[in-house]
């Protein structure tokens, strides 16, 4: 396969995943503002700390209304990683390569694009995107079950699921991170209280953004925050946890290298597989012990060095410098990494270099 023509499917795959996450990050922080009393309402600017982009929000915002991030995040076209863009990055991609995809795979991403922007030239009023919202997470399943039932079990697949679930790791994490730090403010309330009730609200609207409320019932019974974070962390079996994620991220990296999956032929590997065995020996234990957000920060890093390496083993870019560990405390608002994105066109050094 033409390293172009993986790329090209690679990202389209990560950027309807990251359409679809956007649609639940959101969601879920409009469903916890209004089921919580006012002065207990959590500031939308959280969702701007999310994807690491406070800095361009501010210089082309400034203000943290509802309605300016909630636009930011959803239509705004200047930047790149709001659902209109993302959807348009991912339908550029995949019309590159048409004859690599299915016609289902094609229809589906083109439709779920043409709906998100005659959605976005209606008025805009936060308190009515539910419904919206609901039809983004909905397209972006819809991609993936088209992608499973007409694709052939090639490299072409391989490297589209590869993509989604690398992402699918980054936004779960990243959604954790932020929420946990603000629920946690709450964890302690006594039982029958206002205070608890939110509580409750609170992260069960943080398992609903990862489609998890149900599946974690099963498990458990009460939304403790330990055992959320564990569920979204390191569940072996749900297929929004992190761990589950990387373990299947590692089969499909391995699947196109052709390299058995206890060795390792390039650094894209090694960087894969060692962070599957991190997570999958580490304890929720270990990781309160070390600090959650220290954690997911270093898991961060970890993800966009494997996406880096990606690049270079398979698309013909660049190396790129390996992400250092921060070299002070987080503040208090938690600063993400930007979220990682292609090469823009022309830049990669070998466009039509052959996978082998």
């Amino acid at each position: 396969m033409l390293s172009r023509v993986a790329d090209a499917i690679y990202w389209a795959s990560r950027y309807v995943e990251r359409a679809e996450n956007v649609a639940r990050f959101i969601e879920v922080h409009l469903n916890l503002t209004l089921e919580t009393p006012v002065r207990q309402r959590p500031s939308w600017r959280s969702l701007v700390m999310i994807t690491g982009d406070h800095e361009l929000f501010d210089r082309s915002h400034g203000d943290t209304s509802a309605e300016a991030v909630a636009w930011f995040l959803t239509f705004d076209p200047t930047y790149p990683n709001s659902i209109v863009s993302s959807l348009a990055r991912a339908r550029d991609n995949a019309r590159s390569v048409r004859e690599s995809i299915s016609r289902e795979m094609w229809q589906e991403l083109n439709e779920f694009y043409l709906m998100v922007k005659q959605a976005s030239r209606a008025p805009f009023r936060v308190n009515e995107m539910g419904d919206f919202l609901r039809r983004v997470k909905l397209s972006g399943i819809h991609y993936e079950g088209v992608t499973n039932a007409t694709l052939s079990r090639g490299e072409a697949w391989s490297f589209a699921r590869l993509g989604r679930l690398l992402e699918r790791a980054d936004k779960t994490s990243r959604i954790l991170d932020v929420k946990y730090y603000s629920l946690s403010s709450t964890a302690d309330a006594v039982p029958g209280t206002a205070a608890a009730a939110v509580d409750q609200a609170g992260w069960g609207a943080l398992l609903n953004s990862a489609s998890a409320l149900q599946m974690y019932r099963q498990h458990h019974h009460v939304t403790a925050p330990r055992d959320v974070a564990r569920f979204l962390l390191l569940n072996r079996q749900f297929p929004r946890s992190i761990l589950y994620c990387v373990s299947e991220a590692q089969l499909s990296l391995h699947a196109v290298s052709g390299t058995p999956l206890r060795s390792a032929s390039s650094r894209a590997e090694r960087l894969l597989g060692r962070l599957q065995a991190n997570l999958g020996y580490a304890s929720i234990e270990d990781v309160m012990e070390q600090g959650l957000h220290q954690y997911i920060d270093g898991l961060q890093r970890s993800l966009n060095d494997v996406g880096s390496a990606i690049g270079v083993a398979f698309f013909g870019h660049e190396p790129l410098p390996a992400s250092s560990p921060p070299s002070s405390p987080p503040p208090p608002l938690f600063q993400h990494q930007s979220w990682p994105s292609e090469e823009a066109p022309g830049e990669s050094s070998s466009p039509g270099a052959i996978i082998v």
